[in-house]
């Protein structure tokens, strides 16, 4: 008997002895050695399917590597299971997956009929994702979904799982949909293609009556700075800093952030010390003018610590500076922090900010900020003197 009849024969006996572990050690042992031939396909199928079955959920992730590597033999007992309404669900996931893996146009419509038939969730999750690793075979079967209420989300979903163009037309047509969530996922799967027909779309997006769909909106065109002068962008989102849903607001700043120039940076500032800014949308602004990584982002940040009355800001403008990464910036940057350092700024008097001062020159490693460094070094404090202390070090090092 030669090497792959003994380890068949193993496996055979560990069966026997319900050691599923040890069966699976054995099969793996005949994939990974790539040792199968087509006589001993059907003995290592069966001894998989069974311990697929019977395992548990570790035992069927793993015997799921076997299945997938014995390849187009396992396509019909797994549709098998698919079909199965009396299977486990945990069963019939896990056949989802493999018949994705698998990538044969005989799955698509078993699985389109679990996302049809299913309740549950995870499994027309999976359903959803197997379908669309088959790639442009699987877009004909998934527009069909489009077409019915039940599965237009998964449909709209495994379109952008594929992401190729062939998807952009189907996509359009669900971007007015009465669902928010199917408008707000055709839009984000649109975003990622630079297609004439999509920034319209887009802009259009922006004034959606769902936030979740504006955001998206925003999110999208975030990412089309090379369309910023062409279609206004700074003027089109710069609205939205001011959004009733906060998280909107927040995606703005990102959005205008990547955009860059004086006029995002201006709509910025003006939004960062209205009075009637929330708390949570102003840091964001803060983040958002340090990545504009500019001289008027900069400037502009100084004029807020000198108009915002918030610790919490104070403490994040300081910060962010320490951040800058520009070295034509970072001369700039400390001379923002000395001259706050200096000045009679009530900030100047909490040790959390004069620490959080001390912190930031170290980052930016300017040899200006030694003399302000020294004299925090003899701080009261004593995080304020540690905090100077290991600033000056970084300096020395420079």
């Amino acid at each position: 008997m030669n090497n792959i009849g003994q380890i068949l024969v193993q496996a055979q006996a560990a069966h026997s002895a319900d050691d599923l572990s040890l069966v699976i050690n054995n099969l793996q042992q005949l994939i990974l050695a790539d040792t199968h031939d087509t006589a001993n396909s059907e003995q290592l199928l069966e001894l998989a399917l069974s311990i697929f079955e019977l395992g548990d959920f570790q035992q069927r992730w793993d015997i799921a590597k076997v299945l997938v590597n014995l390849g187009n033999v396992t396509i019909n007992p797994l549709i098998d299971i698919l079909e199965d309404e009396d299977a486990e669900d945990e069963l019939r996931w896990f056949a989802a997956r493999i018949l994705g893996e698998l990538q044969h146009p005989e799955a698509i419509m078993p699985l389109v009929e679990l996302l049809k038939t299913s309740d549950d969730e995870e499994i027309k999750a999976i359903a959803s994702s197997a379908i669309a690793q088959m790639g442009t075979i699987a877009i004909p079967v998934i527009v069909e979904l489009l077409a019915q209420e039940n599965t237009r989300l998964l449909a709209v979903r495994s379109l952008a799982y594929i992401r190729h163009t062939q998807t952009i037309a189907p996509l359009l047509s669900v971007v007015q949909d009465t669902q928010a969530s199917i408008r707000a996922a055709a839009i984000e799967a649109l975003s990622s293609f630079h297609d004439q027909r999509v920034p319209p779309i887009l802009l259009n997006a922006l004034n959606d009556l769902s936030a979740t769909v504006r955001r998206t909106a925003i999110q999208g065109l975030s990412f089309r700075s090379d369309l910023s002068s062409e279609l206004n962008l700074v003027a089109q989102i710069q609205p939205k800093l001011y959004d009733f849903n906060i998280e909107v607001c927040c995606a703005a700043a990102n959005a205008l952030a990547r955009m860059g120039g004086d006029d995002a940076a201006q709509h910025l500032y003006k939004a960062l010390i209205s009075a009637h800014t929330p708390i949570t949308l102003q840091l964001e602004i803060i983040r958002a003018l340090v990545w504009l990584e500019s001289l008027i982002s900069l400037e502009y940040l100084q004029q807020a610590f000198n108009q915002v009355t918030t610790e919490t800001l104070w403490q994040e403008i300081v910060t962010v500076l320490g951040r800058i990464q520009k070295p034509e910036l970072k001369t700039p940057a400390t001379a923002i922090l000395l001259e706050i350092l200096n000045s009679p700024h009530p900030a100047t008097k909490i040790h959390s900010m004069k620490s959080a001062i001390a912190l930031s020159l170290g980052q930016l490693g300017n040899a200006e900020a030694t003399e302000s460094l020294t004299m925090l070094s003899t701080d009261t404090d004593e995080l304020v003197r540690v905090h100077a202390i290991a600033a000056l070090t970084k300096l020395a090092y420079l």
